[in-house]
């Protein structure tokens, strides 16, 4: 966006003093962020907020503001001291110091401020925090003759998370007005972790993997499994629907069945998604759900673990899958707090055994009900309009589908990400515009499931015939013949799926593998494909591995392969289960 030359910016040091200098362990919420803020592109991984300035408010006040904030929450006081390990285990929490705002002064704004605002924050996102001493917020006030207009954010996710931003955002709003904040009653992240710590906390913890991993052995292992699914550059375009008619949908839908709204609209947007991914479940990330604990719900704290969702859409209609969300969405909120250590150890067991890899596809991030919840700038943004879609800037994402609902009344504002491998600007457009279809149908009855292409206008995925669901997840044996292949140095692979005799599970994948002069083993052949699931989404390992000296003529059909001489065969999860020399 061009803009007309304004000054380089200016920066006032900004002193704190107050609260207790404390130290402790690390929150699980943050050891997981602190991870994957170690690992990923700190553009990936940072959060950004704009937060307008009132009109009038002058730029003491919004000095003060902003100090007051740091002296309240200890997040924003709070470094991690290295250690032995990559991963810190410990937080100090300072009662005094000094941070930085910078000040771009302006002689007039460009066309779009708001935009641009969102443009200025976003660029600071990138540069990695250093945790052991650098203040979690890079702030700059954007002003206009001097008057103060925006500030906007970067903040390490460390400590805060987009709720925590939201929770900021209202606390300084409140401030620069001159109101006066209630006392804390939200847990601190040292206060957090000492519950965590307790017994009680650790069995929660366990209960929570758990779960996890009942799913991750059960569900499908990646929700948009199909020949689109190609590898991209994670570029992808910002949507967001803004609709006066959704909202009232959607609150009529409410109405008619008797349950919340916002339950009502993660059964549409689930079921919607399945439907396109083609699944007869819906597995979803909800990362801010575990706020759902009233101490918890207005913390400025990294809480990001995800909550995952897992909604079987089987059934009859629309109310069935209703009377099901409920339940699942609470069960993956009381599951949401973990050792994420453990937990990636469990999902690399899971990886090996299952011969899946969980490919985390589907965001729902509902901030709805968060006070100051943020949202993007839209033009228009007093509007209301009926139905209304506005493409955004590009973000780079690890993810397939991405939805934040931002408001539900008056307006229903909702903002997705679509990887264009997967949606056409056309397709991701009719998404949305089918989700609030499904929300007026369902606001005047009950929706067979059936009629969902016709009722939406989303059509599902196209499969070629030879894919298969294998261990309910989508699998091509062509590819994973292919890739087992390749994985073996070029040895002759057949890949088959065949429903066992007296079994109702539906059909499992065997591998036959004409090893020639090789002391090849199903242990061997399992963990050299397993080694090429990540990305893969078609591939799922076989459950059984037939060895054989010489690949038949007919290449291409199991019971040739059963004809030849069996060397070896076993499932490759543990010893070998036979030879036959």
């Amino acid at each position: 966006m061009s803009t007309a030359p304004v000054p380089a910016a200016s920066g006032v040091t900004v002193a704190y003093r107050g609260g207790a200098e404390r130290r402790g362990p690390v929150t699980m919420g943050q050891a997981n962020m602190i991870r994957c803020i170690l690992r990923d592109d700190p553009t990936h991984i940072n959060n950004h907020d704009v937060w307008p300035v009132p009109p009038g408010t002058s730029l003491d006040a919004v000095v003060d503001a902003l100090r007051a904030l740091v002296v309240r929450h200890e997040a924003l006081r709070t470094t991690f001291p290295p250690g032995p390990d990559p991963v810190p285990h410990e937080q100090v929490v300072s009662a005094e110091g000094e941070f930085t705002l910078a000040v771009l002064d302006h002689a007039h704004f460009p066309p779009e401020p708001a935009r641009y605002a969102e443009s200025v924050a976003r660029g600071a996102r990138a540069g990695r925090f250093r945790l052991d001493r650098e203040f979690p917020l890079r702030i700059t006030l954007l002003t206009l003759d001097g008057a103060p207009a925006y500030l906007t954010l970067a903040s390490s996710h460390a400590v805060t998370d987009s709720s925590a931003l939201a929770v900021l955002r209202g606390e300084f709003h409140a401030l620069v007005s001159g109101a006066e904040l209630p006392a804390l009653t939200a847990l601190a992240p040292l206060d957090l972790a000492a519950a965590e710590n307790t017994p009680t906390g650790q069995r929660k913890s366990q209960a929570s993997l758990r779960y996890w991993e009942r799913v991750l052995r059960t569900a499908p292992q990646a929700m948009f499994a199909e020949p689109r699914a190609r590898a991209t550059d994670g570029r992808v375009p910002q949507l967001t629907l803004r609709s006066r008619q959704g909202a009232r949908a959607l609150a009529e839908a409410a109405r008619r069945t008797g349950s919340p709204a916002s339950t009502v609209l993660l059964t549409a947007w689930c079921t919607l998604v399945a439907h396109r991914a083609g699944q007869t479940s819906c597995v979803a990330a909800a990362p801010t759900s575990n706020r759902f604990l009233p101490r918890l719900a207005r913390s400025v704290n990294t809480l990001s673990q995800d909550a995952l969702l897992h909604l079987d859409v089987r059934g009859p209609s629309f109310d069935v899958v209703l009377r099901k969300a409920w339940g699942a969405a609470l069960d993956a909120y009381r599951h949401s707090q973990f050792d994420a250590l453990r937990l990636w150890e469990m999902i690399g067991e899971v990886t090996r055994e299952r011969g899946s890899h969980f490919a985390r596809d589907v965001v729902f991030n509902d901030v709805s009900a968060v006070p100051g919840a943020p949202a993007p700038a839209t033009a228009g943004e007093a509007a209301q309009p009926d139905l209304e879609l506005a493409w955004g800037p590009v973000q780079v994402l690890p993810t397939r589908l991405l939805t934040f609902a931002y408001r539900l009344d008056p307006v229903l504002h909702v903002a997705l990400w679509a990887d264009p491998a997967l949606f056409t600007p056309e397709e991701a457009q009719g998404f949305l515009g089918g989700l609030v279809r499904l929300l007026e149908a369902a606001a005047a009855q009950d929706v067979p499931l059936a009629s969902l292409t016709a009722v939406t206008g989303v059509q599902p995925a196209a499969r070629p015939a030879h894919w298969t669901r294998v261990d309910h997840c989508w699998v091509s044996p062509p590819a994973v013949a292919d890739a087992l292949s390749r994985a073996l140095g070029g040895l002759p692979v057949h890949v088959g799926a065949h429903r066992p005799a007296g079994d109702g599970d539906g059909p499992v994948l065997t591998a036959f593998i004409a090893a020639g002069g090789s002391a090849l083993t199903p242990e061997a052949a399992h963990a050299a494909l397993v080694d090429l699931l990540p990305g893969r989404p078609e591939l799922l390992a076989p459950q059984r591995y037939v060895i054989v000296q010489d690949p038949p003529a007919q290449t291409g059909r199991s019971s040739a392969w059963l004809r030849q001489q069996i060397l070896g065969e076993g499932n490759g999860r543990e010893r070998q289960m036979r030879h036959d020399h």
